[in-house]
């Protein structure tokens, strides 16, 4: 599966960032060892359903542990059976997007 998700603090920092929060989560979901992928938008993480939600959990834990109130947003993309598809969905999208 992959899951696309976002994690919002509520209370930022002293210049009304959430960088620092952020950045936090997105180190947990880099050192899980799973494929991922951090955009604008969403950190997108490839695995088995129980790994790839006890990750999110640890993400959400980790600014939990600086905001009185966390926001995630989650969108799951469950297909068994097949692995690799955080890049080969975007490859098969860029060769159809070929002259």
């Amino acid at each position: 599966m992959i899951v696309a998700f976002s994690i919002s603090p509520t209370s930022a920092d002293e210049t009304g960032s959430v960088t620092e929060a952020v950045a936090a989560a997105v180190r947990v979901v880099r050192e899980s060892g799973l494929p991922n992928e951090t955009n604008a938008m969403f950190t997108n993480i490839e695995g088995e359903w129980d790994e790839v939600m006890a990750v999110v959990k640890r993400a959400v834990d980790v600014v939990a542990a600086v905001s009185p109130r966390v926001g995630p947003v989650l969108k799951a993309d469950i297909r068994p059976g097949y692995e690799g598809q955080l890049s080969a969905k975007v490859e098969r999208i860029e060769s159809a997007l070929r002259p």
